[in-house]
């Protein structure tokens, strides 16, 4: 489907074909169409709901904050809920976190914690509270967005750090609990809910030294 403005609509126009009210040096308002107009939606979306909540992410407030009308926004996302999923998929693949490869399962956890200490703690704080109103709407969870959110990536990055590590001999090649393989991620969550502030560097080192390690090599 073609996402584009629609220009001015005219009011009538004079005997050589020109509306009454135009000026001879007025410049005709640029079109914004496809990528360019979609960008300029998705950021006035991700401004309105970090701003207001979903409580306050309507499609009047985004199309007055993108300067477009509320008809080009339902030609898109007919749903409030197509253009919350639009709108944080945007921002989660601006943000994409390379999974480190340093040769150290250690370095790897930490590395990778730390960069999601410094790109994604904004958007784990909108996506624990400021989308309370979106999971009481539809029913669904934070697990359920996220599994959403990350499409056919099914494999999580601690995943394949744990995976690279077998490969390496860090550790021992034996079954473990999703849960086990996880946990760096699952406590910076947490942490991040509780604080509602980035993780100081020594809380990284103790989910990685104190906590991951001894249960992978145990």
């Amino acid at each position: 489907m073609d996402l584009g403005e629609q220009g001015p609509t005219p009011r009538g126009r004079g005997a050589h074909g020109r509306s009454p009210s135009a000026g001879a040096g007025t410049a005709p308002a640029r079109r914004r169409r496809g990528a360019e107009l979609e960008d300029a939606i998705l950021a006035a979306a991700w401004d309105v709901l970090t701003e207001s909540g979903y409580e306050g992410f309507t499609f009047e407030a985004i199309a007055t904050r993108a300067a477009t009308s509320r008809p080009v926004l339902y030609r898109r996302w007919p749903q409030r809920t197509d253009l919350l999923r639009a709108t944080l998929q945007r921002y989660w693949g601006r943000n994409a976190l390379s999974i480190p490869d340093t040769g150290s399962l250690r370095q790897d956890g930490i590395v990778f914690l730390r960069s999601n200490n410094r790109t994604r703690s904004g958007m784990i704080t909108v996506l624990n509270v400021q989308l309370a109103g979106y999971f009481r709407e539809t029913g669904s969870t934070i697990n359920d967005l996220r599994a959403a959110l990350r499409g056919a990536h099914t494999t999580t990055a601690c995943e394949t750090m744990v995976a690279r590590a077998v490969e390496r001999g860090e550790i021992p090649d034996v079954p473990r609990p999703t849960r086990m393989v996880n946990l760096p991620m699952d406590l910076f969550r947490h942490e991040l809910l509780l604080t509602m502030r980035a993780i100081p560097e020594e809380g990284i080192v103790e989910i990685i030294d104190e906590l991951w390690l001894p249960l992978l090599r145990g």
